[in-house]
């Protein structure tokens, strides 16, 4: 497996943001630390920096398995990290089932920013997150 990029760990962080403490994200799932879904076997309420980190490093583990798994060519690790940060933030399934994932594995790389924007919307409602972080 490739190592994460580190460009894809800063974009994560940058719009995702931390929260020591569990919080309701826009669609009313229970998350903290930096955008991980508490599950229901999990039940943290705070957390250090230090479990932050871990449990981010986890996630993103994870999330570039399933990424290596979906994807079909080799990317840059810009091009990476922007799709780790889509693949994290709306998860594996749907990276596997959208357009997107054609889109990329054609190396259609000009048609990737329309395809990122068609994912701005939380509980039915474009999101001035969601848009600034496509």
């Amino acid at each position: 497996m490739r190592q994460v990029p580190q460009c894809g760990i800063d974009l994560i962080k940058k719009f995702e943001g931390l929260s020591l403490k569990v919080y309701r994200d826009p669609i009313g799932l229970n998350t903290i630390g930096y955008g991980h879904l508490v599950l229901p076997n999990e039940k943290y309420t705070v957390i250090t920096q230090k479990q932050a980190d871990e449990l981010l490093r986890k996630d993103l583990a994870a999330t570039m398995r399933s990424i290596e798994r979906l994807s079909s060519i080799r990317l840059s690790n810009m091009q990476l990290g922007a799709l780790l940060s889509f693949v994290f933030n709306l998860g594996a399934g749907c990276y596997q089932r959208s357009t997107l994932r054609q889109v990329v594995n054609r190396g259609d790389f000009d048609d990737v920013p329309a395809q990122l924007m068609r994912y701005i919307y939380a509980g039915g409602k474009p999101l001035k997150g969601l848009i600034n972080r496509r």
